[in-house]
């Protein structure tokens, strides 16, 4: 009897064993990972070329690009190993249901909404970008203009405290911002934000929901911006995997939706491309708010949320027929922002959005300031990037 046992075992073990490796080597490969938003590794040739090639490797010893045709087999077998998501996903439920593990990877989930571990404050990077922000407001090309700053709150914010996860201290990173740029009305946002404001699975906020942090800019910067009754808003049918998906924590995949108003269907937008001798001859490309190419699964769009924009852009200009003649705005700003100014261009008649992240911008930035009139300015920055850095280095 026990040998009757044992045999069904082996001959299950069996089964299992080279099901799984035929799958694995036979069945037909996928091309891409929604969940984790990239491209997974397809079959190498085997040839001369992949057998003789090296790999390239980083100082510490792992590869940082596979050459060979033993990595790039081994790349390829763990890309498309049978039953891979359900399987990360299965350990980590085993991580954090059965033995209490309460993070994975500095990344926690709380009501549904992943978050990440924004500790500890990297004070020096607050400092310096603190800096940034205060030189070019001082900057004599906003001389009598109407400047302001705000910090947008990760979910860490919402959560992180009252669930016992290390925090930063929020209200030292406001106020860092506030004192450093004396010059400047802080617009405060978490009297207008909330934790059902962002996605699950990303650190963004969503579109949708901001609305009235939109209205909140504007009443503080002196501009009326419509309200939610002038949009109309567009469900993408294609499930949004944010940025924490890939980790495989217990999350779902969010639902993105986009705006859309009369005001928006008139403005005309346009992305700098090319540095010209001049401010006027810089190159633009005319572009639209939205992005409709990144709703297509394939490499090159692995977040969704650059849907807004194309991604990130060193200038983005936008100009409203409809606006107030003369009223502009120039809100220096993160990936946050790209999703916030469509909803503030009601406001004005010219709408420019600068990303200092983008080293393009810096040589001509000056020059470009001082070729536009009197405008307001906006510094709004998530505070993830404040503990990062709001510029290129």
């Amino acid at each position: 009897m026990k040998n009757k046992i044992y045999l069904v075992g082996i001959t299950a073990f069996l089964l299992v064993w080279f099901g799984l490796t035929g799958a694995a080597w036979f069945g037909n490969s996928a091309d891409y990972s929604k969940e984790q938003r990239r491209p997974l590794a397809q079959a190498p040739k085997l040839d001369w070329d992949t057998i003789v090639a090296k790999d390239v490797m980083k100082e510490d010893g792992t590869v940082e690009t596979a050459k060979s045709f033993k990595t790039l087999f081994q790349d390829y077998t763990l890309d498309q190993f049978p039953l891979r998501q359900p399987l990360r996903r299965l350990k980590s439920a085993f991580s954090t249901y059965v033995m209490g593990q309460r993070d994975e990877s500095g990344l926690y989930v709380q009501n549904g909404y992943a978050a990440e571990h924004l500790y500890p404050l990297n004070e020096t990077a607050l400092k310096r970008n603190v800096k940034v922000m205060q030189d070019l407001s001082g900057n004599d090309v906003f001389k009598n203009n109407n400047i302001y700053t705000a910090v947008i709150p990760d979910k860490g914010y919402f959560i992180g405290d009252a669930h016992g996860y290390p925090n930063v201290d929020y209200q030292h990173i406001f106020q860092s911002v506030q004192e450093g740029v004396p010059n400047a009305t802080y617009i405060d946002l978490t009297k207008v934000l909330q934790l059902e404001d962002y996605y699950y699975s990303d650190t963004h906020w969503t579109q949708d929901r901001i609305v009235p942090v939109a209205q909140a800019l504007g009443e503080a910067m002196g501009v009326t911006v419509d309200d939610e009754s002038a949009y109309t808003k567009e469900k993408i049918d294609q499930p949004y995997y944010g940025v924490y998906y890939g980790a495989s924590l217990p999350m779902k995949a969010d639902t993105m939706y986009l705006m859309h108003s009369e005001v928006l269907d008139g403005c005309t937008v346009r992305l700098f491309s090319e540095k010209g001798a001049t401010p006027m001859q810089h190159k633009w490309e005319e572009f639209a708010f939205y992005d409709m190419s990144k709703t297509e699964l394939k490499e090159g769009n692995e977040d969704l949320y650059n849907i807004f924009f194309s991604n990130n852009q060193t200038m983005i200009q936008i100009t409203n027929p409809k606006g107030p003649k003369g009223k502009e705005l120039i809100v220096f700003g993160d990936s946050y922002a790209r999703s916030l100014v469509p909803l503030l261009v009601s406001g004005y008649s010219k709408v420019t959005l600068i990303d200092m992240r983008i080293k393009l911008i810096h040589p001509f930035l000056d020059q470009y300031l001082r070729a536009f009139p009197k405008r307001d300015v906006l510094f709004i920055y998530g505070a993830v990037t404040l503990n990062g850095s709001i510029v290129a280095s």
